[in-house]
């Protein structure tokens, strides 16, 4: 992962992404345990293998001198302070403990959230005035007027920016939310042109404010994001039909064009199985689904992209996705 180089000088420990720079030379880094395992050799030597990260890559690491003391202080999730050599090792980047040094257990306050907490590629107020530029070209003014009263809400607009639209699966970093909702308009505002008998507007409508209740799904903190209360006992879904719901009662909007609006919302997911509590049912209801599924899908094939390729560039197949049920080919043809 490249970053900005206002956000290089910012730190003073090196990132990972960065250490190909310092390879046979002793770093300080700050670093979260990703995993870690107290292991013997066959001369009956333990060492400490562990696995570190932070939100530009991952990096194993290794402690020969003081491998129990170390493995009895630290555990999984932890951010620490850790000091050692960068070598080459098998291909891939190592840090190797150094002697004389403890991996120290860092507190909420001596380190920024923003070493873990990735963040969209594209500038945040780029997004926010394709967002604008999208809502002014709504034509139906009660839809056109309940945008702007959301999106010139203080409060909802500035945890709509900072907000990720997911955990795990896609788009999980910061202004992940409105990078998914200004594409998944801009990709329905095309098929509209294609099938010019829908309604744009409230396609539109609904591709821009369909995961607005994720605002309160998450939260950004030290250790990265993580689910709020809201998020797990009453979901994205419930808060932005709620949202909404409040916002068009300020407004007047018909009965007919609420209902269908908010049919899309609480419809996006597709599959009652899926967490929708109602199958789409209009073909803008239906159109979202699929291409808010299609954009969630492409996001993390591209994560998986980057980040195998920055492990390994050779290599030509991903691992097995899980979520996806399928690996993919990292070596394919791409735009010329």
């Amino acid at each position: 992962m490249k970053l900005p180089k206002e956000l290089i000088e910012k730190f003073k420990e090196p990132f990972i992404s960065e250490l190909e720079n310092y390879i046979n030379s002793e770093v300080e880094l700050i670093v979260k345990v990703k995993s870690k395992r107290l292991l013997e050799n066959k001369n009956g030597q333990k060492y400490l293998l562990i696995t570190f990260e932070d939100k530009t890559g991952i990096l194993r690491a290794i402690d020969w001198f003081n491998a129990e003391k170390n493995d009895s202080k630290i555990d999984v999730g932890n951010v620490v302070r850790a000091n050692g050599k960068v070598v080459l090792y098998d291909g891939r980047l190592q840090l190797n403990i150094l002697q004389d040094s403890d991996i120290i257990v860092l507190n909420n306050n001596e380190y920024s959230y923003e070493r873990f907490v990735a963040e969209s590629k594209i500038p945040i107020d780029v997004i926010m005035k394709d967002l604008n530029n999208m809502i002014k070209s709504i034509k139906n003014y009660h839809l056109k007027k309940l945008l702007e009263e959301i999106f010139n809400d203080k409060e909802l607009s500035e945890k709509f920016k900072e907000a990720p639209a997911g955990l795990k699966i896609h788009h999980n970093y910061r202004g992940g939310l409105a990078e998914h909702s200004i594409t998944v308009a801009k990709m329905c505002d095309n098929l509209s042109k294609v099938y010019p008998w829908i309604n744009r507007d409230l396609l539109i409508t609904g591709a821009l404010l369909h995961d607005i209740g994720k605002i309160y799904d998450y939260v950004i903190n030290p250790k990265g994001i993580e689910i709020t209360k809201s998020g797990e006992l009453i979901g994205h879904i419930v808060k932005g039909y709620e949202i909404v719901e409040k916002k068009i009662e300020s407004i007047g909007l018909n009965e007919e064009l609420k209902t269908e609006l908010l049919h899309m919302i609480i419809s996006h997911h597709g599959e009652l199985e899926w967490g929708s509590p109602i199958v789409p049912k209009t073909p803008e209801a239906f159109i979202l689904h699929m291409i808010e599924n299609l954009d969630s899908k492409l996001n993390r094939i591209q994560n998986i992209k980057e980040k195998e390729l920055e492990t390994n560039p050779d290599k030509e197949w991903s691992d097995f996705d899980p979520n996806l049920g399928r690996r993919f080919l990292l070596k394919h043809i791409e735009r010329g």
